[in-house]
């Protein structure tokens, strides 16, 4: 009887085990969302910067663009130092001369930041040595061509030096062309950007502009880029179009299938890039007969979002009700 007992305590046993624990159910996918237009208001001369997020279809800030004229990478080992190509901005280095005196542009070599965002191709390279933990310069002298504003009017010309990067904050002095009065300059890193942004205007002053890295995919702007001749010369060119997030945004570009027939498996399936301007100014060419922009909407753009979703976006316009350019219409969906 005990025997009996015994083993019908062992039959029992898996089942009251089993019964401890849940079954593991399959999660569903989350529902593929429908599709959105939106129409972005850089306005006609471009005047303003829209930062974007596909998620909820929001703009999540903007900004004229003429508001910076420099930007501090703020990562934790960031020393990179960016112009604000938007106002077709350039730089020349004029190696270690007196600062704060007349400087002439006779000979200087401007440079131009690149568009796809390659640290490698900085205007501005590296402007330092490492001296334990901290960035000290090199003390060379750049001369800053601050651009053209939305009518373009010029901005001036000033110089600058980088002096230093210590305890996370950049240091450097700025005078106009012909010298005079120093002004200081000072940016202390925020994590939670990727780029703090500075103007020389009045003296000098931080500029709060790019959103929290973590809330937005698109940034709708202006921007310098190069274009080549066709002897391979390299030359710079103001266009309007897209850039993407510095924080790991990746784009895959399509011309050949239709935009309704992207699927997810499909998406899966493409070559990405995390150039800045994998989205770039291509999707519209100018008609020089009609004097008016033409949008390429069969140019289909997959983008790998910063929550891990995938989105196809296409561009059906570029005029506003009124006919006014600088409005871009966009449709997309998350696959």
């Amino acid at each position: 009887m005990k025997l009996t007992a015994k083993y019908s305590l062992l039959i029992l046993l898996p089942a009251l085990l089993t019964s401890c624990f849940k079954e593991d159910k399959m999660l569903p996918l989350p529902d593929r969302g429908n599709v959105q237009t939106d129409t972005i208001a850089m306005t006609e001369n471009y005047t303003y910067q829209v930062y974007f997020r596909l998620d909820s279809g929001k703009v999540v800030s903007s900004n004229r663009r003429m508001e910076s004229d420099l930007g501090f990478d703020c990562s934790g080992s960031g020393w990179k130092i960016i112009l604000n190509t938007s106002d077709f901005m350039r730089i020349a280095d004029l190696g270690v001369v007196p600062f704060a005196q007349p400087c002439d542009t006779t000979g200087a070599k401007w440079r131009f930041d690149k568009s796809d965002g390659n640290p490698d191709s900085l205007a501005i390279g590296p402007w330092f040595s490492v001296k334990g933990t901290d960035t000290v310069s090199n003390h060379h002298v750049y001369l800053l061509d601050r651009g053209m504003d939305d009518l373009g009017k010029s901005l001036g010309i000033l110089q600058i030096i980088f002096d230093s990067l210590k305890n996370s904050t950049y240091y450097f002095r700025f005078a106009g062309q012909k010298g005079g009065v120093i002004s200081q300059g000072v940016v202390n890193k925020n994590p939670r950007v990727n780029y703090l942004f500075y103007s020389l205007s009045a003296g000098g002053s931080v500029k709060h502009l790019e959103p929290d890295k973590t809330t937005y995919d698109l940034l709708f702007t202006q921007y310098t880029t190069l274009l080549f001749t066709s002897a391979g010369a390299a030359y710079p060119y103001l266009v309007t179009g897209v850039l993407t997030n510095r924080s790991g945004i990746s784009v895959a570009t399509d011309s050949v299938t239709a935009f309704a027939a992207i699927t997810l498996d499909k998406a899966r399936g493409m070559s990405y890039s995390t150039a800045l301007d994998a989205i770039g100014y291509l999707w519209k060419s100018y008609n020089f007969d009609a004097g008016s922009y033409t949008v390429r909407n069969n140019l289909n753009y997959v983008i790998r979002s910063l929550n891990g979703f995938y989105y196809k976006l296409r561009f059906i316009g570029f005029y506003n009700k009124k006919g006014q350019k600088g409005y871009p219409v966009i449709e997309y969906q998350r696959l």
